[in-house]
């Protein structure tokens, strides 16, 4: 698990270089994505989670992680997000989607397509439901931006 943390870190890193990110923030790019990955893999081998319900999990520890380095290193929280996204993104599924749509197998082509719908989805609400819950979070600690009128 230590090397694919590792691995994750040096892969959103370059990601984060690629989307020309600040570079005092490829550090907090790059373990962003690196948690929001192990956070996947804990959720798959250790609970026997579904793709769906660990890229969800992850995306939420993402967004909770990034509102955190946003409000520590006074930068907006998607410059932590985008990068950090990236290990999560169902590239192969939508790959092998169309791969077996074009080798004329309509069942399993479906079948990657919804499994790839459902993560995507996953990673939707995952990043929502961390946001939404560190919006509220930080009002409570007193963070939240206040209210103008």
């Amino acid at each position: 698990m230590m090397a694919q943390f590792l691995v994750s870190m040096v892969g959103v890193w370059g990601f984060a270089v690629l989307f020309h990110a600040p570079r005092r923030f490829y550090g907090a790019c790059a373990l962003c994505g690196a948690v929001a990955w192990v956070v996947y893999l804990i959720a798959t081998t250790e609970y026997q989670a579904g793709p769906a319900v660990a890229a969800l999990s992850a995306s939420t520890a993402l967004a909770i992680l990034s509102a955190v380095l946003s409000i520590q290193l006074k930068a907006p929280s998607t410059m932590f997000l985008l990068p950090g996204i990236f290990p999560l993104v169902p590239g192969a599924g939508i790959y092998y989607s169309a791969y077996y749509m074009i080798q004329g197998d309509l069942a399993l082509a479906a079948s990657k397509g919804v499994e790839t719908l459902l993560v995507a989805g996953g990673i939707a609400l995952g990043l929502m439901i961390g946001a939404a819950f560190s919006n509220v979070a930080m009002r409570v600690i007193g963070l939240g931006r206040k209210r103008q009128g």
